[in-house]
């Protein structure tokens, strides 16, 4: 194999016989291109060449542009310029810092400029692909770092209600996520935030920005005070009772939403996020599903599960709208099944999704545990994806609250019922 490769420019005068006789003597690749295919061709269609040969009669200025370019693909080749008489050209080429060969054009001392042009461009490849692993190492780092500061961000440990089982799945496809989940008390202990969101995108912008949204939601949550909402009855009527936790829980979000459209609304980042309000002792639930998937109430009694539909749009899309709170109630033995679209959209190595319907037939049952319901969707999304790419984030949570063994507990209207 040829271990030098030469691309002579072909649209000037050619090199003399004497240096075509020289470069056919060396074990070298001539390979002819015009100046205009360096500068416009396609770059898969250029050669990886070490010498550049051109006349004295070129212009340096664009020579030099398609020495860019061809550095930008493969790494630059050395130019080599020869010229018989045109030696006021050549001057302009060496004060831009080009080779040069002139007459006599002797086999072995153009082919001992030839080789040295060659190991100074091999040379030249090689720094590049150092300084890019070095490159590629910083950037894994800083990645690991993202990573790190972002566990931060998630909970350490639960905060889980007596009565009350939590179990999360967080899976991110990169080293850093848009998911994001987070538990914690509001209203003095007496109420517990559920969250679960999802930023568009992946990778470290969406990491910010989920940074950013949790943050503002969790702030504004805790620090909302204790007045409450005024509601009325669930069956209807017009007795209204007040709704503990619904002032942080409005408050969040809409303070959330204002911010990022009056700040961030150039940078086209959104959440779908799903922010529920439990009671532990009745196990009524306020919420609001802004954009998200539909969360999944699964019965106790294995009948059909209950979605909890939208209230309003995704948080950093459009100013000032209004968000409506949901109701649910979780009755021993029910479970509240949260989840980002990285579920139902799994891809297997194909592309097909693992869907919604495929997601429901597994959930099909009364659900023993909120682990049982974790475990039997992870492992149904691992199995569906197979040796595919990880193509989303997956973040599941599941609130359960068993059957009591014994005694009595609290339902929905806060009344004591002997178990």
């Amino acid at each position: 194999m040829p271990s030098t490769t030469v691309i002579i420019l072909d649209e000037y005068p050619p090199p003399p016989p004497q240096l075509f006789d020289a470069l056919r003597t060396m074990d070298a690749e001539l390979v002819s291109r015009t100046l205009a295919d360096l500068l416009h061709g396609e770059l898969d269609e250029l050669p990886v060449a070490d010498v550049l040969l051109v006349p004295a009669e070129s212009d340096g200025e664009s020579v030099r542009t398609a020495v860019r370019r061809l550095r930008h693909w493969a790494g630059a080749p050395i130019v080599v310029v020869w010229t018989v008489t045109e030696f006021a050209s050549l001057e302009a080429h060496v004060r831009l810092g080009h080779d040069y060969l002139v007459p006599p054009f002797l086999p072995a001392l153009v082919g001992a400029r030839l080789h040295s042009c060659s190991e100074r461009a091999g040379l030249g490849r090689t720094l590049r692909e150092a300084d890019a692993r070095a490159e590629l190492m910083g950037y894994e780092k800083e990645l690991e770092i993202g990573r790190e500061i972002q566990a931060g961000f998630l909970p350490e440990s639960l905060p889980v209600p007596e009565g009350w089982e939590i179990d999360v799945r967080f899976r991110p496809a990169r080293q850093v996520a848009g998911d994001f989940y987070d538990v914690f008390e509001i209203s003095r202990g007496r109420r517990l935030a559920v969250v679960v969101a999802d930023v568009c995108d992946k990778g470290v912008g969406a990491a910010l920005f989920m940074a950013l949204i949790r943050s503002l939601l969790r702030h504004t949550a805790e620090n909302s005070g204790l007045q409450h909402l005024m509601a009325a009855g669930r069956a209807g009527g017009s007795r209204r009772t007040p709704v503990v936790g619904a002032t942080p829980l409005l408050n969040a979000v809409t303070a959330t939403n204002g911010y990022l459209t009056r700040n961030h609304l150039r940078q086209g980042y959104f959440a779908t996020l799903f922010f529920g309000v439990l009671d532990p002792l009745t196990g009524s639930l306020v919420y609001i599903n802004g954009g998200h998937n539909p969360p999944l109430l699964l019965p106790a009694d294995g009948s059909s599960p209950v979605p909890l539909e939208v209230t309003g749009p995704a948080v950093g899309v459009l100013p000032d709208c209004v968000y409506t709170l949901g109701y649910a109630q979780l009755n021993p033995g029910d479970t509240l099944f949260v989840f980002t679209d990285g579920v139902p959209e799994a891809r297997c190595p194909n592309g097909s999704f693992l869907g919604d319907e495929r997601m429901l037939d597994l959930l099909a049952g009364p659900p023993v545990s909120g682990k049982d319901v974790v475990d039997r969707i992870d492992l149904a999304v691992r199995e569906h994806t197979g040796t595919a790419e990880q193509h989303d984030d997956v973040t599941m949570l599941a609130l359960h609250r068993p059957r009591a063994a014994r005694g009595s507990y609290a339902d929905g209207a806060g009344h004591r019922v002997v178990a």
